[in-house]
């Protein structure tokens, strides 16, 4: 297949009430949105009305932003940093135990692994940025009606970000809805859909251990290898239904780890 171009990336520099957070390698695109969402996965803010003022400044390659909560810059560039696995370089300052202390998610919602399969698909069919360079991750938000939001970065954490930031700006209730990336779901990564509270979320590649043991603890099911006519669910929460293996008459399709 033939690329039309290269994947892009920018150092753009995160500045918190005048506190430099930290440098990131990011997509030149839907900014905005990552940064409510890596401020929201990271606990700097809980609401989008905790931002004051945002400002894209690309000139000088930084988005500075200005919160009305109490934000305590020296407390949180304290704590040990924690960089993220995978491509586009990022840094996380929870750590598996912080994590361990949000929420467990409560949603009784389910979805057929066909749709999850069909979602998959469509959201593969609609990254112009894979498209065009074959070197970008993706993340998509699947509403109940269908509806899907996609965002892309050079860094599948960074994606994910982008996601739950347009959640946060648009308000939306995430116990019914699904999560899905391109990438590999590592701690950091079940960490950020944690903390914005999905219920599902699935892959088309794997989930390391820890991300696993996270997503048990924190009643999330986890869904790898949504590839074609099957997957892998690493836990058994009961919200995925496989409704394709009888339609193939095959193995089944849906593997569900102990």
């Amino acid at each position: 297949m033939h690329r039309k171009s290269c994947p892009e990336e920018y150092p753009i520099t995160l500045i918190v009430n005048g506190y430099e957070v930290a440098v990131f390698q990011l997509t030149n695109q839907d900014l905005e949105d990552w940064a409510y969402g890596y401020m929201y996965s990271e606990g700097l803010i809980e609401h989008r009305d905790d931002i004051q003022s945002l400002q894209i400044d690309s000139d000088f390659g930084a988005i500075r932003v200005v919160l009305d909560n109490a934000f305590d810059a020296e407390k949180m560039l304290t704590k040990k940093k924690h960089y993220t696995a995978g491509c586009g370089r990022g840094v996380t300052f929870f750590s598996m135990t912080d994590v361990k202390t949000f929420s467990k998610v409560q949603s009784q919602k389910t979805y057929r692994l066909s749709v999850l399969l069909k979602k998959r698909a469509e959201f593969a069919k609609n990254s112009p940025l894979y498209i065009e360079t074959g070197g970008m991750h993706g993340a998509c938000i699947v509403h109940e009606d269908g509806e899907m939001v996609i965002r892309e970065d050079i860094g599948r954490h960074n994606a994910v970000d982008k996601v739950i930031g347009h959640g946060i700006r648009q308000g939306l209730d995430p116990k019914n809805l699904v999560l899905l990336t391109t990438g590999r779901v590592s701690y950091e990564m079940l960490s950020k859909a944690a903390k914005f509270g999905f219920s599902i979320i699935g892959s088309r590649t794997a989930a390391t251990k820890q991300a696993i043991q996270l997503a048990k603890y924190l009643n999330i099911e986890l869904v790898g290898y949504l590839r074609g006519k099957m997957a892998i669910v690493y836990t058994s929460k009961g919200r995925v239904i496989d409704d394709v293996t009888e339609q193939v008459g095959t193995q089944p399709n849906l593997r569900v780890l102990p």
